[in-house]
């Protein structure tokens, strides 16, 4: 049988999307812990906690389901490492150790391992997967595993672990409780309790077939000229209302309660901010022409900052969606949309991604995500989107938004709104112009466009 070792566990785990450090020193992976899934005598499978330690002294903690065949695959990807004519692989996309992991889901069953236990959680009334399930990987993914469960269902496997519970726990088992209809509804999760820590360790929610990612859907209304893309982006305003609406409707529960927010909290907010702004600045690249229309600004957008601090507090702080675009939506054949991947934004903590914010915080980065889309068209089709098109598609979905929310999440008035709003698009723009500097340089020209359009609106009096 073929031995688990850590050597071939780190060049592997470094080469993986999900692997989240590529950029630090990696100086050891280490096996916490190992918890078998299968029956000794039958094909291994084993659910390992893997520590990835840094020569900085930090370190992280992973997920990887672990299993051996036997023969060799002539160097699939999924392929750890080869020893006496067995191989390690990770597992959790193959159509039978993937469907063994699935089954456990249901009746609630539990796995013990050295240092702890994994819990499963079928959700009160969610279908049952079955003893067999047929599985299929999903796709490439940035943070996480998916696999489709016999068509009906989706398993998403948390690949990077950090103590509590994950958001995208939370927030679907918030909105599956309360019957919001425009989700992946939760059926059930997993998560290890044990000395190393407490963790979620996956979900399964329903499997959307037949629907157009929202992103792709935009680009293809784009590029045909089809106008009806503005009734579409309205209903994802209307539905995006509703999200917050459910989200802020629970007073009862201290991790949901709406909160009213401090003028300490819009000071850090801006503050934040504007150092990201000093920052990104000191470090824009003398040869790229596509900056040149900001490169002097940086004094400018700060005290255009400042100017839009003086909103003043009002509305609610509650949770959000935390890292809302175009592609974190689901357009169905009847017209609903459906919202996913509640996780917040992978490089913070988990902590910051549970933190409660104004909801614009989501608008915000839906409206730079259409931005996006218009200027992708022509960077990657070679078809500009007609004039005035991202303006249309910006004025659809925040009428169909306003008609929905609950006006009282959101400061009072429309120009303490568009305040609070154009310096949530702002941090989202200075975002986008230091990662794209960093990995597309291509695209600096959409963030760039973004921070002239904030400069040259007239500030709400």
């Amino acid at each position: 049988m073929i031995s688990i070792d850590a050597q071939y566990l780190q060049s592997w785990l470094v080469e993986q999307r999900w692997f989240a450090s590529k950029s630090r020193d990696l100086s050891a992976v280490n096996l916490l812990e190992t918890l078998s899934l299968r029956p000794e005598g039958e094909s291994p499978l084993v659910l390992a906690l893997v520590e990835a330690r840094f020569t900085t002294g930090a370190h992280e903690l992973y997920q990887m389901l672990l299993g051996a065949r036997r023969g060799t695959t002539d160097g699939e990807e999924d392929t750890i490492h080869e020893q006496d004519g067995w191989e390690l692989f990770d597992a959790v996309a193959d159509p039978e150790h993937g469907g063994v992991l699935a089954a456990y889901f249901d009746g609630g069953r539990r796995v013990e391992g050295e240092h702890g236990t994994v819990f499963f959680h079928h959700t009160q009334g969610a279908p049952s997967i079955g003893e067999e399930p047929a599985v299929r990987p999903m796709g490439a993914e940035q943070s996480n595993s998916s696999v489709v469960i016999d068509e009906r269902f989706v398993m998403k496997v948390f690949r990077r672990l950090e103590p509590g519970d994950n958001p995208e726990l939370e927030m679907l088992r918030f909105l599956t409780m309360r019957g919001f209809p425009n989700i992946a509804r939760l059926h059930g999760w997993y998560d290890y309790e044990g000395e190393l820590l407490s963790a979620t360790l996956g979900v399964v929610q329903d499997f959307i077939p037949e629907s157009a990612d929202g992103w792709d859907l935009v680009l293809g209304a784009i590029d045909a000229g089809d106008d009806s893309v503005f009734e579409k982006l309205r209903a994802l305003g209307e539905t995006t209302g509703d999200m917050h609406r459910a989200l802020g409707s629970d007073g009862t529960d201290p991790d949901f309660a709406p909160e009213e927010p401090s003028d300490s909290a819009l000071a850090l907010l801006t503050a934040t901010i504007d150092e990201q702004i000093e920052r990104v600045w000191i470090d824009l690249p003398y040869e790229s022409d596509d900056v040149e229309p900001i490169r002097n600004r940086g004094q400018e957008i700060r005290e255009r900052l400042q100017q839009m601090s003086h909103v003043g507090v009002g509305g609610r702080y509650i949770r959000h969606h935390g890292d809302y675009h175009l592609g974190q939506t689901l357009a169905e054949p009847d017209g609903r949309w459906v919202i996913l991947d509640f996780e917040g934004e992978p490089a913070r903590s988990l902590r910051d991604r549970r933190r409660k914010r104004s909801p614009l915080r989501d608008v915000a980065g839906m409206l730079r995500s259409i931005s996006y889309a218009a200027s992708a068209s022509e960077l990657l089709r070679d078809a500009p989107a007609p004039e005035g098109w991202e303006e249309r598609a910006r004025s659809a979905f925040l009428e169909g938004y306003y008609e929905h929310v609950d006006m009282g999440l959101l400061p009072a008035g429309q120009q303490a709104i568009d305040k609070l709003l154009g310096i949530f698009e702002l941090e989202k723009a200075v975002y986008e112009l230091h990662y794209e500097i960093d990995n597309r340089p291509a695209w600096v020209k959409v963030p760039v466009a973004g921070i002239l359009r904030l400069l040259e609106e007239p500030l709400p009096s």
